[in-house]
């Protein structure tokens, strides 16, 4: 069973940053890539950034552009968000999650397999 594990959380002033790492373990699995989604108390779910593992840029959530950066570990189960310049609407809980496939593309949470415990990020005003 695969398991995902973040870490970087934590409470932080406006305008500070944060860096997020989630790294996979046990068994043994063949992804696409990861993403990293965030859940604020009382709201649904929503996409932030996901990452394939053969390469490229990220794709991000509109909101985090220019902010937030989603980058891959040397090894094949190792995945970063670099979150810079945050906002006090950026609090919620973080999870990652490995999908296998990309036909359902990648900013639905349906579309990925495995998930993380989560990791809360607070930001003061």
């Amino acid at each position: 069973q695969v398991q995902l594990h973040e870490s970087g959380g934590g409470l932080v002033q406006a305008g500070g940053s944060l860096r997020l790492s989630c790294a996979a373990f046990r068994g043994t699995f063949s992804s696409y890539g990861m993403g990293w989604f965030r859940q604020a108390p009382g709201k649904e779910r929503e996409f932030v950034a996901a990452i394939r593992w053969s390469g490229g840029s990220g794709t991000y959530a509109d909101s985090v552009k220019g902010r937030f950066t989603i980058s891959r570990g040397n090894a094949k189960n190792t995945v970063y968000l670099q979150m810079n310049s945050l906002k006090p609407e950026d609090t919620a809980v973080y999870y990652c999650a490995a999908i296998i496939s990309s036909l359902h593309g990648v900013v639905t949470p349906s579309a990925y397999d495995y998930w993380g415990q989560g990791t809360q990020v607070t930001v003061s005003s």
